[in-house]
């Protein structure tokens, strides 16, 4: 972590490391990341072996090269400085001064993250969006953090999940929607999660993390990330919920508090196609197409505590609804939604 200049040399994409063993099995259950009651053995004892085997990952966060590739990503994205000011260009001699306290904090899990920026942009569709701008450090930190959890968490994704995933996009997102129309499922589910980053309930979110990392440090610093304040007009705003758009894991953790969700669309044996928060379910008929809504909205207003956006939410023919700035036509045909393209570019 010399210096963590930037360089020229080109990064060589390499396997997933291997997860760390480990000598002991932490106890489940601090912060709520540990298995709940209701859980059944087999998984208890999967999610056991799984924290076993992440009890030592913040070594991973703090390895020299790890911290290097994410220095390289946050000045390379460049952004807007959070609320201390500090800009991408000063990082660098940051580090030099206070390294060994900060891989000493992030080691022993003392790491503070500050409250984040709030500022909104506006929509090309009509209203505002709010971000939260992470101070450069932050930036780095969750960054270094993304690259670890990253392999670990990503493989165990659904397969019909396509938003802020390596390798995936929008474009192929409509490939396997296409292909459900031709098959004759015409009929569409087209779920509307209502603020979904700002609603993510943080108990929830940080059992599901639970389940697949052991080290109580990453799972400390990352729960102060989500409950960091967010400083907007003169006026700081302290968090209980919501993982604000902004900071570089937020859309990692949104996508596993999402895999919920996929996963039990999978077990109905249901055909779906999900984009970060824009999830839908294909059917054949428009009876079905109520029931699944009904029985879905149950399951992540009850279970996942999110909010069905029942306004926006509809189901209908694929023709009438749009997904990812597109109209799906008969035989799978695409067609562009009018007034959409920015919408779509916007995710992109």
């Amino acid at each position: 972590m010399d210096g963590m200049r930037p360089t020229k040399t080109t990064e060589r994409k390499t396997c997933n490391p291997p997860i760390p063993s480990a000598t002991c099995l932490d106890a489940p259950g601090e912060g709520g990341t540990g298995p709940g009651p209701s859980e059944e053995p087999s998984l208890s004892a999967a999610i056991a072996r799984r924290r076993a085997l992440t009890s030592r990952l913040m070594e991973r966060v703090v390895e020299r090269d790890n911290l290097n590739q994410a220095y390289r990503r946050v000045v390379a994205n460049a952004g807007s400085p959070g609320l201390d000011g500090m800009r991408v260009e000063q990082l660098a001699d940051w580090i030099a001064q206070h390294k060994t306290a900060f891989i000493e904090s992030l080691l022993d899990g003392s790491f503070q993250p500050s409250a984040v920026r709030g500022v909104n942009i506006p929509k090309p569709g009509g209203g505002e969006r709010q971000l939260g701008i992470p101070t450069v450090v932050d930036r780095l930190v969750q960054q270094a953090l993304l690259q670890v959890l990253t392999p670990i968490l990503d493989p165990t994704f659904s397969d019909s999940s396509y938003g802020f995933r390596p390798g995936r996009g929008a474009h192929d997102a409509l490939c396997p929607a296409r292909q459900y129309v031709a098959e004759g499922f015409t009929i569409v589910v087209d779920l509307d999660l209502e603020k979904f980053f700002d609603r993510v309930n943080h108990d929830v979110l940080m059992n599901r993390l639970g389940r697949h990392v052991g080290d109580k440090r990453m799972l400390r610093i990352i729960g102060r990330f989500l409950r960091a304040g967010l400083m907007q007009n003169g006026v700081r705003m302290e968090r209980e919920e919501g993982t604000p758009q902004g900071g570089p894991l937020s859309p990692l953790l949104a996508n596993l508090l999402l895999d919920d969700l996929d996963k039990e669309l999978e077990r109905r044996g249901h055909r779906f196609c999900r984009y970060a928060d824009d999830c839908n379910i294909y059917v054949q008929s428009f009876k079905a197409g109520q029931r699944v809504m009904e029985s879905v909205t149950r399951f992540l207003e009850d279970t996942l505590r999110l909010r069905v956006n029942r306004d926006k939410s509809a189901v209908a023919h694929v023709s009438e609804r749009k997904f990812l700035g597109h109209r799906l036509l008969s035989g799978g045909r695409l067609g562009l939604a009018p007034g959409s393209l920015e919408r779509a570019r916007e995710r992109l």
